[in-house]
């Protein structure tokens, strides 16, 4: 952890620590850690100083960091513990630590209230030569995979992001999301030391989100009202309910500079109601097997695009149809592969994605291959597309598209409370002005309950299991195909 330009500093609820200060607590956990020297250190814990003191002192002593984030479930984090062959966890929780088969813990020298407790694991792991972080994803399974990085990776992350932040005269970063997910630890702490900003990094209950998924916006407007950050980083729901609360009254701070919305696919006119706001969000595409970002739109750029790819990084658009749409290849940030198997062999990062480059070299991520819907009239559609539209409109809170070989596409929706039929219909009816004809909206239902892992509808970060939830509303979905011949009309159940 080394200072560049300027005098970066981190903040927490209890107080800030300025650049040399925190490499002597860095420097003295790593002491502490280096007799693990090519092991895995996992570290569990909420946003603060002491996560960066400690991932930081896991790389500099030649560990290997496993960053586990909180949402996990015991069971999730166990198997992560034992597919990396962890013999050591600093946390902040030791009870949880003692149900994961840690039960004692210790201080150490600059780990703060963090303990590290240690045990003697089953087996020692195998990770591709290079390795410094392991990220586990969930996943559409909900069964962790842990992707292998090297510390050049993320750092030329982190060198491109901090050419944008310097650009922009970025000097106070907001962490809004868990630091243990990549894109928080590489494009939120990591740049703004980088470019010597102050990074803030409350607990995540101070700036509104419990879980994976729960976010309380008042809370999010608070801290951003007292920080007043020139950048943060949120997800498409986060930005959903942003907007909606600055559009019914609620105040932002002003001073934001940059506010990336990564994790799925956001809609344009989201964008721009939040930019008309003060909020100046924009669009970007990443991977963990990328190092996180890939692409980034600006808030100068026009909406509808992810942005331009990193300087680092070349992208190849692979077997593209007539519109120039084709899987999305990465080309020099690849992974060093997965925990357990055998190393990558080299070549482009086959994404899966389905994406296209514009005239003025602006990437566009319209799907997944795997999502891809083949309409009754032969048209392709990514569902992501039509279900961004639909997620704009505040009052929606899920929304999943379906369509294959049929005439027009239908959704299973999930209101955001209580919400009147023809309100909701009005909204399918909002979007669908958005879209062409073959990728519009033709029928609809209500869902049950909300999308989530009680139901097995989402995985546990909150990505939902499409085929679990064809399989719940396939037969109600086709009944509602058949009574409409796939004319516009709703079904309410």
């Amino acid at each position: 952890m080394s200072a560049h330009a300027g005098s970066p500093s981190l903040t927490d609820a209890k107080g800030s620590l300025d650049a040399p200060h925190a490499n002597r607590r860095v420097a003295a956990l790593a002491a502490c850690l280096d007799a693990r020297r090519g092991r895995v250190v996992a570290l569990l814990a909420d946003n603060g100083i002491e996560w960066l003191v400690a991932e930081r002192a896991i790389r500099s002593s030649g560990c290997v960091a496993l960053p586990l984030p909180l949402f996990f479930t015991d069971a999730q984090c166990r198997h992560a513990l034992d597919a990396a062959g962890v013999g050591a966890l600093l946390t902040d929780d030791p009870s949880r630590a003692a149900r994961l088969g840690f039960p004692t813990g210790a201080a150490l020298p600059g780990a703060g209230s963090l303990s590290c407790h240690a045990r003697t694991p089953q087996r020692q792991v195998p990770l591709p030569p290079g390795t410094t972080t392991i990220t586990f994803t969930s996943g559409t399974t909900g069964q962790p995979k842990g992707v292998c990085l090297s510390g050049e990776q993320l750092s030329a992350v982190s060198g491109s992001l901090g050419a944008i932040a310097r650009e922009l005269g970025i000097r106070r970063h907001l962490c809004m999301l868990p630091l243990a997910v990549l894109l928080e630890n590489v494009a939120g702490a990591d740049v703004a030391w980088q470019v010597g900003a102050e990074c803030i990094v409350p607990p995540l209950e101070a700036v509104g989100l419990k879980g994976s998924s729960q976010f309380d916006v008042r809370t999010a407007l608070a801290a951003i009202g007292r920080w007043r950050p020139e950048s943060l980083i949120v997800l498409p729901q986060m930005l959903t309910a942003l907007v909606a609360a600055v559009e019914a009254g609620a105040r932002v701070a002003p001073g934001l500079k940059l506010v990336p919305v990564g994790g799925a696919r956001v809609s344009a006119d989201l964008i721009r109601r939040a930019r008309v706001l003060g909020l100046p969000a924009c669009e970007g595409y990443g991977l963990s097997e990328a190092g996180s970002v890939v692409a980034l739109n600006l808030p100068t750029d026009a909406p509808g695009s992810v942005g331009r790819v990193l300087p680092h990084l070349r992208v190849e658009i692979r077997a593209a149809d007539s519109e120039g749409a084709g899987e999305i290849l990465v080309h020099g940030a690849a992974s060093l592969g997965y925990l357990g198997e055998p190393a990558r062999a080299g070549g482009p990062l086959h994404t899966g994605d389905i994406g296209r480059i514009d005239a003025h070299g602006r990437l566009h991520v319209t799907g997944r291959i795997k999502h891809r819907i083949i309409t009754g009239f032969g048209r392709n559609v990514a569902p992501e597309w039509p279900e961004s539209e639909l997620l704009a409109a505040p009052s929606i809170a899920q929304a999943v598209v379906f369509g294959e070989s049929r005439p027009s596409l239908c959704a299973v929706i999930v209101p955001r409370g209580p919400l009147a039929d023809d309100a909701l219909d009005a909204i399918v009816q909002a979007a669908n002005a958005r879209l062409p004809d073959y990728a519009r909206i033709g029928c609809w239902l209500r869902a049950d309950a909300p999308f989530s892992p009680a139901n097995g509808q989402t995985t546990d970060n909150g990505r939902v299991r499409r085929d679990a939830v064809q399989a719940w509303y396939g037969e109600r979905l086709a009944a509602l195909y058949a009574a409409t011949a796939g004319d516009s009309a709703h079904v309410l159940l």
